[in-house]
C-alpha cells in the first residue's frame, strides 16, 4: 500500500498551516488543493516545504478538488488516497485506524472515518446542519442502493486508487462524497467504517463553507438522479 493525504482547501487560512503540519509528521506524501480560495490560502501553503500544492484559480468545489488531488497522487505511484479536510475538525493521526483497516482486509476497500462524539452531552459544539446533514444522508445513501451508514458524510477517509477513479462519479461539490459510497457499493467495493474523533470549534471559531439550501438542493438533486439509475437498473431485462 502506497498513500498520500489530499487535504481539499477553501478558504482555510487560519487553520491550515497547522492541518499540513500534523499532516507532515505521518511521513506521508501531502498533497493540499487550493480550491480558488481568495483569504490567503494559496499563499500560505506555498510558503509551506515538503509538500505538493494543486491550484484552482477559481472554485470547483470539494469533489473536483479531491479529483485534482487523486490524479497528482497516482501519477506519483500512490494506490490509495488519505483525505482530511482543512478545517482541523480531524486528529491526522487517527489515519493509523484507517491504514491498519485498509491492510488487513482480502480485498482493496474504501474506510471512512466514523466521527465520534457528534451527539449527547460530548456534541455541544456540533451545529445542528451537521447532525441533520448526517442522518439525512446516512438514509438517502442506503436508499440510492448504497451501504448503510452511519457518518455518509465523514471526510476522512482513504479511498483507493484507481477503483475510485473508475465509478464514473459525477458530483463535483459536496455530494461527491455521497455519491462515491453509492457507486462504490454497487461495483462491489466493500466501505469500512472506522471510530475516529472530531474537534468542533465553538461558534464564531468554526468555518464553514456548508449553505443549507443550496446544499440540500445540490444533495436532493444528486440523491434524485441516483434513485433514478437504480430503478431504471431494476426494470431492465
Amino acid at each position: 500500500m502506497k498513500a498520500a493525504i489530499i487535504i481539499p482547501a477553501y478558504n482555510h487560512a487560519r487553520p491550515i498551516a497547522g492541518v499540513v503540519r500534523d499532516c507532515l509528521a505521518l511521513g506521508m506524501k501531502v498533497i493540499v488543493v487550493d480550491d480558488g480560495s481568495t483569504d490567503g490560502t494559496g499563499e500560505i501553503i506555498r510558503k509551506m516545504d515538503g509538500i505538493f500544492v494543486v491550484h484552482h484559480p477559481q472554485n470547483l468545489g470539494k469533489g473536483a478538488a479531491l479529483l485534482s488531488g487523486f490524479r497528482l497522487a497516482m501519477a506519483m505511484g500512490c494506490d490509495y488516497a488519505l483525505t482530511i479536510d482543512a478545517d482541523g475538525q480531524h486528529d491526522p493521526g487517527d489515519a493509523a485506524h484507517l491504514l491498519a483497516v485498509a491492510a488487513k482486509e482480502k480485498k482493496r476497500c474504501l474506510i471512512v472515518g466514523r466521527r465520534q462524539g457528534m451527539g449527547g452531552k460530548t456534541g455541544g459544539n456540533v451545529p445542528w446542519t451537521s447532525r441533520f446533514g448526517r442522518g439525512f444522508s446516512n438514509f438517502w445513501v442506503w436508499a440510492a442502493g448504497g451501504p448503510k451508514m452511519r457518518d455518509s458524510q465523514s471526510g476522512f477517509r482513504l479511498y483507493p486508487l484507481p477503483e475510485t477513479m473508475n465509478l464514473g462519479v459525477r458530483a463535483r461539490r459536496y455530494q461527491f462524497e455521497v455519491e462515491v459510497l453509492v457507486k462504490a457499493h454497487r461495483a462491489g467495493i466493500a466501505i469500512r467504517e472506522v471510530p475516529v474523533g472530531v474537534v468542533y470549534q465553538k461558534r464564531g471559531e468554526r468555518i464553514s463553507h456548508f449553505r443549507p439550501w443550496m446544499d440540500f438542493h445540490r444533495n436532493s438533486a444528486t440523491f434524485s438522479r441516483l434513485i433514478f439509475a437504480r430503478i431504471f437498473r431494476t426494470l431492465l431485462p
